[in-house]
Order: structure tokens, then C-alpha cells, then sequence
């Protein structure tokens, strides 16, 4: 199996890096990613590892739709630089905005939400992301103060599923569930608690397209299928998993090749009239190739996880 190692630098700070890295592998499939972020120790970077696998060596489900329908990404950036985000979009005519970030405000927030709203238009839709960093008193005030906005839905306001329940029924906007399924020992529980409306889904952190397509038939929600900050060769695996979904009434969150200064490919999956296509990519001769230290680390790493394969009984 062929390997090579990326990094390249973020345009804007997101989720606390500035550096994107990973690792491409190629296999009798085609090519696909293993980059979990460096925080996840190796059990958590298991199922990146196997989406890679299921990627490169065995391949994704036939689709069912050509198009995929996304989102542009909007990080904590002041409101002129949101609404620039927006208008550079390729067409994009929902907008998810990153909130509650660390040392902000909910003033902050509020001027980035209503920024977006503006550039987008009234037709266009707007969804917050919170990452779980809000209390459930928090959470129902931001959402009140935000109700001019008319938010499509609130992702992950709360850590908990607990308290993701209780705020769903504290508001009248739609609630989804990001980490609560992706980080738990049971994804279901969000239906158990009766905690979400949508539940957002990420190849890598769940093992694979088709570990994504069981939990979407068992969790019985509408889907959106968001990104892991991957280069094209890992975004195509999310549109792999939208195209396969039976149904797709949201546009996704898989536009966030445009947040690395460099990608791994010679034609870039970027939105066009708010749409990516579902095909493969390969590394081509733009590749954002690491440095030796950087490879070594992440030789190491591979090896690592690939122990664990053996010891994991998880299908």
C-alpha cells in the first residue's frame, strides 16, 4: 500500500490548529485518508483508520444521487470576514457558523450570525455550531437572542445528551447532534433521550461510509453528513456517504477543502453552484507533501493504530 503524508497550513485558525496534517493510502480501490487530529489517542483513532481501510481497499456503495447539496463553513471570524466567507462560497446558499468560541461572547456571536444572515439573504439558510461548549441556560438564551436570524437548526449546543434533550425542549429551533453520536458508546442514545432532530455524521470518526449508513438506518434521522477537516481525498469519502443516504433533505458540511492553503489534489473538491460532485480524487502534482520529521511522526502513529486492529473486536 502506497503512503504519503500532508501538512498544510489552515487560512483561518479552526478547532485550535493552524496545520493541517495526515496521511493518504493507496490500495486496489483507490485512495483514501487517515488524519485524526494528534489530540486522539489511538483506540479514538482506530475508526479513522478503518475509514481509511474501507476506502483504499475495498471501496463505497453505489451512489444515488450525482450532486451533493453543501454548506459553507464559517469560522469564529469577525462579522466583515464572515460575510466574505459567505459570498466566496461557490454558490452555497446555507451557511454553518461556528459559535461559543473560547474568550468570545455571545455579542460576538451574535454579530457574526447576523453578518452571515445578511450576506446569505432571507432565502438562503443559516445553522450555528456550538461544539457542546454551552450550559443548557446558555444555550436557551443564545438561541432566543438569535431568533431573528431564523437558524434552520442549533448543532451540538450542550456536551451532554441529557442536556442536549432538555434544551430541544426548551426551544422551538431545531436541534442536531454531532458529538453525542460520534463520541459515544452508544450513538443511539441521542433517540433513547429523544435529544435531537438531526444527526450529523462523520465518515472517519465512524469507521467508514458503510459504518455511517448503519447508524443512519438505525438512528432513523435525517442525516447530515459533515467533514473532519480532510483534504479532497477525505471530503470525497463524505460525499460518498451523502450520495449513497436514501435521503438528503440538508445540505451537508463537506465544503471545508477552501479552509487549507493547500490541497493534496490538482482539482480540488470545491462547491459549484453549492454542489460537489461524487468522484475520486488522487494526489496529484499540487500535493501539500509533509516534511521527514513530520512523516516519521506519522509512520509511527499508522503503525501504531494498525496494532490495535487485532485487539479491536468491533466490526
Amino acid at each position: 500500500m502506497t503512503e504519503i503524508v500532508y501538512a498544510t497550513g489552515m487560512r483561518t485558525r479552526f478547532r485550535g490548529i493552524t496545520v493541517r496534517e495526515g496521511m493518504l493510502l493507496e490500495g486496489a480501490a483507490g485512495w483514501g485518508e487517515f488524519s485524526p487530529f494528534w489530540d486522539y489517542d489511538g483506540p479514538t483513532s482506530l475508526p479513522w483508520l478503518r475509514a481509511a481501510m474501507e476506502a483504499a481497499d475495498v471501496g463505497w456503495p453505489d451512489p444515488v444521487r450525482d450532486l451533493v447539496p453543501v454548506n459553507c463553513t464559517v469560522p469564529a471570524v469577525g462579522p466583515g470576514r464572515a460575510a466574505e466567507i459567505v459570498r466566496a462560497s461557490g454558490g452555497c446558499t446555507t451557511a454553518k457558523v461556528k459559535v461559543a468560541e473560547r474568550g468570545q461572547r455571545l455579542a460576538d456571536d451574535l454579530a457574526r450570525v447576523e453578518a452571515v444572515r445578511d450576506a446569505i439573504g432571507r432565502d438562503g439558510r443559516v445553522r450555528i455550531d456550538v461544539n457542546g461548549a454551552w450550559t443548557v441556560d446558555q444555550a436557551v438564551e443564545a438561541v432566543r437572542a438569535m431568533r431573528s436570524f431564523d437558524l434552520e437548526y442549533v448543532e451540538q449546543p450542550c456536551a451532554t445528551v441529557e442536556e442536549l434533550a432538555e434544551v430541544r425542549r426548551r426551544i422551538d429551533v431545531p436541534v442536531a447532534a454531532d458529538e453525542s453520536i460520534r463520541r459515544a458508546d452508544d450513538p443511539l442514545r441521542v433517540v433513547a433521550l429523544d435529544a435531537a432532530d438531526i444527526a450529523v455524521l462523520k465518515v472517519q470518526p465512524l469507521g467508514g461510509v458503510r459504518a455511517c449508513l448503519r447508524i443512519a438506518d438505525q438512528i432513523g434521522l435525517p442525516v447530515v453528513v459533515s467533514s473532519a477537516l480532510e483534504s479532497s481525498v477525505g471530503i470525497a469519502a463524505g460525499v460518498a456517504l451523502a450520495a449513497a443516504l436514501p435521503e438528503l433533505p440538508y445540505a451537508c458540511g463537506l465544503a471545508t477543502v477552501s479552509m487549507l492553503e493547500q490541497d493534496v489534489v490538482d482539482e480540488p473538491l470545491l462547491p459549484i453552484d453549492g454542489m460537489l460532485p461524487v468522484r475520486r480524487p488522487a494526489p496529484g502534482a499540487g500535493l501539500a507533501r509533509a516534511d521527514v520529521i513530520t512523516r516519521a511522526r506519522w509512520e509511527q502513529r499508522l503503525a501504531a493504530v494498525r496494532a490495535l486492529i487485532g485487539q479491536d473486536r468491533v466490526s
